[in-house]
């Protein structure tokens, strides 16, 4: 399908609609101006009629002695007629001479009328030149016009071109902000909206970079590791006991590589979730199945688990699989970081027409001056592969749902991690 460009779309629109216009105005002014000429002559004809038909009544008066009061292009007539007339003008046209006529009644008991004929080529000379000039601006006005089209639609044009010239010069090395100081007002949303994904695609970019070196920088310490502690057992002949040692450390190491490993298949298929279908979802009647089966995780630790909730119901349509890697991160780290014989508790509150989820742990705490969403941050001494808050949030903004980490201030020691996501119209609270 051919499609034109905006460019050219305005400008046959503009050229158009004012040429339309220019023309309309053109013929309103001209049929204005003829309308009043032939009114003006009309109303000089009827005027000379009523002036020698008081004249006439006195006899002293003749007919060629009312010629002189009239133009000298006008012909006076007085005519019989069987069949009264009404007051009538005539336009003819004889060769090359136009007229106009008018019968004016003079004697109705005799039937005889006055017929006043004037010769108006002067005035349609006139017209026929007003009509030209009309005709001659009108052209120069279209000239004008199409100038004008053009220049202006380049204009407008202006701050798209310079949109798509700035798009087309980034990369994933260069993306730049678009400033919007000199743009005209109409545009700035979409500049500001540009703006916004280009930060996102920046931020997920540096992101993307710091997994690979992290994942990489992760994958190679345990290597030299079991490296080293091979070059170092091989020098020389030992006990058995110290190969089934170092073959342990190595059975370790590979342990932790392959929880890397796992963690970074996990952030694969994070990223094919969020391509899966969205579903209608009632998230509290979800999470108050998913707490139990996190009951059976958190007894192992002697850990007591609850739910609670201020909402009946919040039905909306979701990614359910984004929601429970989320939930699942929340709940996994509060056990692993929560003491024996302590508590964590799910509660789902009302937070300006949206559901806030939160998991409160009695554990030690995070240190909230690190960014502890970026790859391959961990707290404390617990093993793991640092991707779980990242995972976390990748899926929170792939929701539309925000995500932070904070420390409780009700004078206990743990953390709480919330999630918050936009209300569906079709939730009830």
């Amino acid at each position: 399908m051919n499609t034109k460009s905006i460019y050219k779309q305005f400008s046959q629109k503009l050229i158009f609609a004012t040429s339309f216009f220019v023309i309309v105005l053109s013929l309103i002014f001209y049929g204005f101006t003829k309308a009043t000429i032939y009114e003006e002559i009309s109303e000089e004809l009827l005027k000379d009629a009523k002036l020698i038909v008081t004249l006439a009544q006195n006899k002293t008066n003749d007919h060629d002695n009312l010629r002189v009061l009239v133009n000298d292009d006008t012909t006076i007539e007085v005519v019989t007629i069987s069949i009264v007339p009404k007051l009538n003008y005539k336009k003819y046209k004889i060769d090359n001479n136009h007229f106009m006529e008018l019968i004016y009644p003079m004697s109705l008991e005799t039937n005889q009328y006055l017929k006043l004929t004037r010769n108006i080529n002067s005035s349609h000379k006139m017209l026929n030149k007003i009509f030209s000039n009309l005709l001659f601006l009108g052209t120069g006005g279209l000239i004008l016009i199409i100038i004008y089209a053009f220049a202006m639609s380049k204009t407008l044009l202006f701050p798209i071109l310079r949109i798509t010239n700035k798009l087309s010069n980034m990369n994933e090395n260069s993306l730049t902000q678009i400033d919007t100081k000199k743009m005209p007002q109409e545009f700035i949303p979409l500049a500001n909206s540009i703006n916004t994904l280009t930060t996102r695609i920046e931020n997920h970019v540096k992101y993307q970079k710091e997994l690979f070196i992290g994942a990489a920088h992760e994958l190679k310490t345990p290597l030299a590791v079991m490296k080293l502690k091979s070059q170092v057992t091989l020098r020389k002949k030992r006990e058995p006991e110290k190969y089934e040692e170092v073959l342990k450390v190595h059975l370790e190491e590979i342990d932790g590589m392959n929880h890397m490993i796992t963690s970074i298949l996990d952030m694969g298929r994070q990223e094919g979730a969020q391509f899966e279908k969205p579903v209608e979802l009632d998230i509290v009647n979800y999470l108050k199945t998913k707490a139990e089966s996190f009951k059976l995780l958190a007894c192992e630790k002697n850990i007591n688990l609850e739910f609670h909730t201020e909402i009946d119901s919040f039905t909306t349509i979701i990614q359910q699989t984004l929601l429970t890697q989320i939930i699942q991160n929340f709940v996994q780290n509060a056990i692993k970081f929560t003491p024996n014989n302590k508590e964590i508790l799910i509660r789902t509150t009302p937070y300006e027409q949206s559901i806030k989820i939160e998991v409160i742990d009695e554990g030690i705490g995070c240190d909230e001056a690190i960014d502890l969403f970026a790859p391959f941050k961990r707290i404390g001494n617990e093993k793991g592969a640092g991707l779980g808050l990242f995972l976390a949030k990748s899926a929170a903004e792939a929701l539309g749902g925000t995500i932070s980490l904070k420390n409780r201030t009700d004078g206990i020691s743990g953390t709480i991690a919330t999630l918050q996501l936009q209300s569906n119209p079709t939730c009830t609270i």
